[in-house]
């Protein structure tokens, strides 16, 4: 790769659209174009980086047994139809129709067509276990595409589906496929955590998330001291035991007048109903939040949440609980259809299936029977005092929806959690038999009978990892890349005026392209050394190789972009060094 001629461009400003680093770089490295909203091109360099994520997968996919398909990415409806998903995919799901008005879909994941492909060919348990994978374009319709490759509306993802007799079977397949999932992001050099996760719209019991630590992360997780880790929408409330309240005095309205939210309550409540034990904070009060769910036929249901008052709802773990359905707000309109409900002064006295508005009301597993609350009493400017938990008032159920706090305790008791940010690159799914169930997928086993496989669902996110790699190798002057990755071993720089340089850059490129390393060499004339070195460091190839000066003493200078370290090489020992390192590495 010449510099002279490959398609290149640098750039030394950041593209006005870009959010966070890796998009930064990217662009102004050459790697990749913005053609649309959330759809990218990759140029030369990007998809040498690219296909070297993708062999990696490949590798070790491979080396489990995993035998690679390739599917269509445009698909038919009615596989999608048997397993609900043409409608609980909702409008992330791009449908088209033909010119003979069939209903098409551009393929989000694909555990429909793997699915029917085995039911087709194979009958017998003694074709299982069975793991087959892809790596291919899918496609969401993302509301806001953001952060160049990190979000789009297309992007490149392996996906990989096991298929076992039974679940002890599975167990192995998915062991399996999590060994290879840590082989593949340690050889491309992340820095990541596997969290417990929810599986949303994949269905299937548990699953497991690959999160990329990096500040840019749009998913929040916790860890603890004792090695407990989820995605913060899979994190489960420790519940308290229950409180006694035989001596609670019984519940009481009280005028609280201009107190619509929780900072005017608590001021009110200190001010004319003081506490002998101590002032009353938000945790002493109950806050009800109302929403409208759009279930996908769409059909639209309130939902109450009762949260402790210290704590904010967490729209994206409440939407973590209610899917497929999607979050809406409760709206004036809404409000007018339930006369029973008081803004800002809502409380339990309504809520629930049994009272008086039919909303169903769940509340946090915190809310147990004996706790006491301060909570709205469903008239304007009035609350009630001293309500208890299982005598004054009893929820429809519990609902994982209140944020979560650096500090709360782990669900497992080893010690304080804390939050941290990550991107999510890879999620693995215990799907059971939800797909081959719904899709008629059964098998012999030894003894004649018909069993339907229990499955499992592998995603790695390829053009996303490249992403990930740069937000978590980068520096003031640009990409580092991991050498598995990288575009190329050696970015060798050529410097200067006099023909003698090159020509030496060009015997020594040669050289090393003989050796087997690959060469990334800027040839190009009438550009000036600083000009060189910035692209160099911004393209951000491992050993940067630099003929010039140093020429006339009989060396060159070999410098180890991640550290900085400069090491003056003779010539003719050059690419013998360069072994050493490669071998190295």
């Amino acid at each position: 790769m010449r510099m002279s001629t490959l398609f290149l461009r640098t750039l030394r400003e950041d593209p006005v659209d870009a959010e966070v680093i890796s998009h930064k770089l990217l662009v102004r490295a050459g790697y990749v174009r913005r053609a649309a909203p959330g759809i990218y091109s990759w140029l030369p360099l990007g998809y040498r980086v690219l296909r070297n994520v993708e062999e990696i997968v490949r590798e070790e996919m491979d080396a489990i047994g995993a035998q690679e398909v390739h599917f269509p990415a445009l698909l038919p409806r009615e596989p999608y139809e048997a397993t609900n998903r043409w409608e609980e995919y909702g409008p992330n799901l791009f449908r088209l129709k033909d010119r003979r008005e069939g209903d098409y879909l551009l393929g989000p994941t694909h555990e429909e067509m793997f699915t029917l492909l085995v039911k087709d060919l194979y009958s017998s348990y003694k074709d299982l276990p069975l793991s087959l994978y892809q790596i291919q374009h899918k496609y969401r319709d993302e509301a806001r595409p953001r952060a160049g490759i990190l979000r789009g509306r297309e992007f490149v993802m392996k996906d990989s589906y096991s298929f076992d007799v039974d679940d002890e079977a599975f167990k192995r397949s998915y062991d399996a496929h999590r060994e290879a999932y840590i082989k593949i992001f340690d050889r491309l050099g992340l820095d990541y955590r596997i969290v417990a996760a929810m599986s949303g719209a994949m269905g299937g019991s548990a699953s497991e998330e690959f999160l990329a630590n990096a500040t840019s992360g749009e998913d929040t997780y916790v860890r603890s001291p004792g090695g407990y880790a989820a995605n913060v929408e899979a994190v489960v409330t420790p519940a308290p035991p229950p409180v006694p309240y035989d001596d609670a005095p019984a519940a009481h309205v009280e005028d609280t007048p201009d107190t619509p939210t929780i900072e005017t309550l608590v001021n009110h409540l200190n001010e004319h109903f003081p506490r002998q034990d101590g002032d009353w904070t938000a945790a002493d009060t109950l806050k009800n939040v109302l929403v409208m769910l759009r279930q996908p036929d769409g059909t639209r249901e309130p939902l109450a949440v009762g949260v402790p008052g210290d704590r904010d709802v967490d729209e994206k773990r409440l939407q973590a609980q209610v899917e497929p359905a999607e979050l809406e707000a409760f709206t004036d309109a809404d409000f007018e259809a339930f006369p029973m409900l008081a803004k800002g002064y809502i409380g339990p006295g309504v809520l629930g299936e049994k009272n008086a508005s039919g909303i169903r009301y769940l509340v946090d597993p915190r809310v147990v029977e004996g706790t006491r609350w301060v909570t709205g009493a469903d008239q304007s400017g009035k609350h009630v005092l001293d309500l208890v938990t299982g005598r004054d008032f009893t929820p429809d159920g519990t609902i994982e929806a209140a944020e979560v706090r650096a500090g709360d305790p782990a669900p497992d008791g080893s010690g304080p959690l804390e939050l941290a940010r990550g991107l999510e690159l890879g999620h693995i799914f215990q799907l059971g038999r939800k797909y081959s169930e719904a899709l008629g997928l059964q098998v012999q086993d030894e003894s004649g009978r018909l069993v339907t496989p229990t499955m499992g669902s592998y995603g790695i996110g390829v053009s996303r990892a490249v992403a990930a790699i740069v937000e978590n190798s980068h520096d003031g002057d640009g990409i580092i890349w991991p050498r598995e990755v990288s575009p190329a071993d050696v970015h060798v720089v050529a410097t200067g005026k006099d023909e003698t340089v090159f020509t030496a850059a060009d015997e020594l490129v040669d050289e090393m392209e003989r050796s087997g390393v690959s060469v990334l060499y800027d040839d190009r004339r009438g550009v000036s050394p600083g000009v060189k070195f910035k692209d160099s460091e911004l393209i951000g190839v491992p050993t940067i190789v630099v003929v010039g000066r140093g020429l006339a003493d009989g060396v060159v200078e070999v410098k180890d972009r991640r550290s900085g370290e400069r090491t003056e090489v003779p010539l003719a020992n050059v690419v013998a060094h360069l072994r050493s390192l490669l071998r190295d590495s």
